[in-house]
């Protein structure tokens, strides 16, 4: 009998995971479902081995902190709402303040400081990438078995095609490769008459889809594409990164309906993307029901920066917008939504940041973290599962050499330790520090948003006294960063000095090189893609060998 009960559950178990079966046609809720899993699995005997989860990372772009139902916004999101309400909120989680920083530490569990991308974002004609010497998150999850699929923005330099995304480690790619562009056309100028078609693929155009349909959408039908072909009995990794809501500000016209009533054109328009997105992640998520991953999988979601109120974004009550390091540029929404989380319903209040995810994420799909790749991430897992203390105490938001230098910076303002005409910004445990040049850091309030422009009238700000360079804030108590108190705790800000310098011996040198000519896509048939040719490199240094060889005869003979 036992025999017989341990044949059958394994044959439930087998058509569950198949996805020839599904909880919900068991006549089971999502409780119930996650109860008789552990049964089934007990019934199995200890030694069973249990599943490796599916993941799916789903990454917005510039959504700003307020801009979803839970955090007050008057824009509706229901799914995002259901999702992270049935999950855990992420309620002191951190990204970088631009797209390529945000990316290239979630992709390599590593600050920008130790991957030379410590500046800006890589351009379309830049002759660069994430360095290839960097192990990346999906290379890791292929070891251990993960059929591993992207889906939308990669930003992560593409200038030889050893940098592409299906050369560090996704098996497909569908999407663009720069970091942003329009979305019917998938059109991008860079500047004028540098303009090129960016719709991708794996490693070639996909002009056989430019049917003119909204990428938010269609980005949304590629993974139920995927999600149908796919065995779900396999681990599977889908990479999401929407180009939505990033500007230009496009949207359908249905998803204008509920948002006339904004003046604001660009809110307007804002919101109408907001709402496609929301749509497509709800069926994103319907999708995982029905080819059944979704009782095994772990969905995370995370915007990639702050919002940008001059394109429609609001990162309220939060001070400071996309681009900068004021908590409205780096703080994000983020939730983890998952059947096999512990602590359901919850809200989590640990110190979170973007590079955890890849330690976190390669412990949970049974990976092995190379003893030397020194990683700047933390895994979370339990924090985030359990509620327990996160093991991270400090963030490094950046430390930015070329950036524009603070005028009245100096060594003497950072008491010898540190020069503050330097941009940098560093966060541990309940202080923030800021040095340099803080950049655009007014408040935002939604009354901003009540015009029929950008109306600037109704921002907050604030005169800082002249040759001001460094800002310390308690943000546990002042999340908003409204007090500064650099003045009234100098040996505080002397410590976070200290920790700066520290960081930045680290660090190695940056890399950000000038336009190369030959990124044009004209000379590429109309296509923004790789262009630097490593065999031409190698034949011209060849020939100038084989030219200085020549030269050494002939001096020989003579």
């Amino acid at each position: 009998m036992l025999a017989v009960g341990v044949l059958a559950s394994l044959s439930v178990l087998s058509l569950l995971a198949y996805g020839y079966l599904s909880w919900d046609s068991l006549g089971l809720g999502p409780g119930e479902a996650g109860a008789t899993r552990s049964q089934l699995e007990e019934q199995l005997g200890a030694g069973a081995r249990s599943l490796q989860p599916h993941i799916v990372f789903i990454l917005a772009d510039d959504q700003g902190f307020r801009d979803v139902g839970y955090h007050g916004s008057e824009i509706r999101t229901p799914t995002l709402d259901k999702l992270a309400a049935e999950g855990v909120k992420l309620e002191n989680y951190y990204v970088q303040p631009m797209c390529t920083p945000s990316r290239s530490q979630f992709i390599t569990g590593k600050y920008q400081i130790h991957t030379g991308l410590q500046h800006s974002i890589i351009r379309p004609t830049q002759p660069n990438c994430l360095p290839l010497d960097n192990i990346t998150l999906p290379q890791k999850l292929k070891e251990v078995g993960y059929s591993t699929h992207m889906v939308g923005k990669w930003h992560l330099g593409f200038y030889r095609r050893e940098c592409m995304p299906t050369q560090r480690g996704f098996d497909t790619f569908f999407g663009s490769l720069l970091g942003s562009g329009d979305y019917y056309t998938h059109f991008k100028c860079d500047s004028p008459g540098i303009c090129g078609y960016d719709l991708y693929e794996n490693d070639n155009a996909a002009w056989d889809h430019d049917n003119g349909i909204y990428s938010t959408q269609m980005y949304t039908e590629k993974v139920q594409q995927i999600l149908a072909s796919h065995n779900p009995g396999k681990p599977i990794f889908l990479y999401i990164a929407y180009q939505a809501v990033h500007s230009p500000l496009q949207a359908p016209g249905k998803y204008f309906e509920h948002y006339r009533s904004i003046n604001n054109i660009n809110r307007r328009r804002y919101a109408a993307m907001l709402a496609c997105l929301d749509e497509a992640i709800n069926n994103v998520t319907l999708a995982l029901k029905k080819y059944g991953y979704y009782e095994n999988s772990i969905i995370i979601y995370s915007s990639d920066n702050g919002g940008q109120p001059m394109a429609g974004g609001s990162n309220w009550p939060l001070r400071g917008s996309k681009g900068t390091y004021w908590e409205g540029g780096i703080r994000a929404v983020g939730f983890v939504h998952s059947p096999l989380l512990k602590n359901k319903g919850s809200v989590c209040k640990e110190l979170v940041h973007i590079t955890d995810w890849f330690p976190t994420l390669i412990t949970l799909a049974e990976g092995q973290i190379d003893e030397d790749i020194q990683l700047d991430g933390y895994d979370i897992w339990e924090t985030i599962s359990e509620g327990r203390r996160s093991p991270r105490v400090d963030i490094l938001h950046n430390i930015d050499p070329i950036y524009t230098k603070a005028k009245n910076g100096s060594w003497a303002a950072g008491y010898g330790i540190w020069n503050t005409a330097i941009q940098s910004a560093i966060r541990v445990n309940h202080w923030k520090l800021l040095t340099g040049n803080p950049g655009y850091s007014d408040w935002v309030p939604p009354q901003a948003f009540s015009n029929a422009g950008p109306n600037r009238w109704h921002n907050e700000r604030v005169s800082w006294s002249a040759g001001k360079t460094v800002w310390l804030f308690n943000i546990t108590a002042d999340p908003y960063e409204r007090v500064d108190l650099s003045a009234r705790y100098p040996d505080v800000v002397k410590q976070l000095l200290r920790r700066l310098s520290q960081f930045n011996k680290t660090a190695v040198p940056v890399r950000y090189p000038p336009k190369d000519p030959r990124s044009n896509p004209k000379l590429n048939g109309g296509v923004w893609g790789p262009w630097f040719k490593e065999d031409e490199k190698k034949k011209k240094s060849d020939k100038s060998k084989g030219a200085n060889k020549q030269k050494k005869n002939k001096n020989k003979n003579k």
